[in-house]
């Protein structure tokens, strides 16, 4: 079965950090373009960044640039969102997704895998 499963939210004080993860199973993330999510009530997913197969990265929205930081690990089958300087507005659910595609892209309807989303909650 394939599967993606997030961990590494929680609550957090403002300025603070977290690393999310996300790890497959039953398939293999090395040849997948993987992204990161998120949402909040309300409103409809929207990227925050994006690795490619081939390691390169794209950060959606002027707001997290240079703070947040994903990478990947493919000996762990694994990918990582490091969130740096978190803001309340960073608030929301997070979303790890996968696509066969070579490329990324800032629509969650071309992503085929989706993690059941981890909660980041910033807040003093």
């Amino acid at each position: 079965q394939l599967q993606l499963v997030e961990s590494g939210g929680g609550l957090v004080q403002p300025g603070g950090s977290l690393r999310l993860s996300c790890t497959a199973s039953g398939f293999n993330l090395d040849y997948y373009s993987i992204g990161w999510f998120h949402q909040v009530p309300g409103k409809e997913r929207e990227a925050v960044s994006c690795i490619n197969s081939m390691g390169g990265v794209i950060n959606y929205g002027d707001s997290v640039k240079g703070r947040f930081t994903i990478s990947r690990d493919n000996a762990k089958n694994t990918v990582y969102l490091q969130m740096n300087s978190l803001k309340p507005e960073d608030t929301a659910s997070y979303y790890c997704t996968a696509t066969g595609a070579g490329h990324c892209s800032r629509y969650y309807r071309e992503y085929d895998y989706w993690g059941q989303g981890t909660q980041v909650t910033v807040s003093s």
